[in-house]
């Protein structure tokens, strides 16, 4: 029976390839699944065999503890709006565009 062993799930191309080569490296046998065209199934690396979890676990444990931390490079929405202002603004009036006239239909009803 088959054994999820590692999540696929927002976790970087990088540190996915390195965990399929750490598993290709000690020939342990697996497969992946992705999360389907709507993102309900389960992305992730499957081991074809039960015997191998401890071995799998251990090595990819071992992998996540002595790897570099990965610093999340994000911006607050006030660098955005000070870095590109016209692109928010643009943003903004789509939004209110969408809003309008998704309410529109209903604004007549009670006349």
């Amino acid at each position: 029976m088959a054994t999820l062993v590692f999540r696929l799930n927002d976790v970087p191309d990088a540190e996915a390839d390195a965990i399929r080569n750490l598993l290709l490296e000690h020939k342990i046998d697996f497969y992946e699944t992705s999360a389907g065209n709507w993102g309900f199934s389960v992305a992730g690396i499957w081991l074809k065999n039960n015997e191998d979890k401890l071995q799998a676990r251990s090595l990819i444990d071992d992998y996540q503890q002595h790897m570099p931390a990965v610093e999340a490079d994000t911006e607050s929405f006030t660098q955005l709006v000070l870095q590109q202002p016209l692109r928010v603004v643009i943003y903004f009036l789509i939004v209110l565009f969408i809003i309008y006239f998704s309410l529109m239909p209903f604004m007549n009803i009670g006349e």
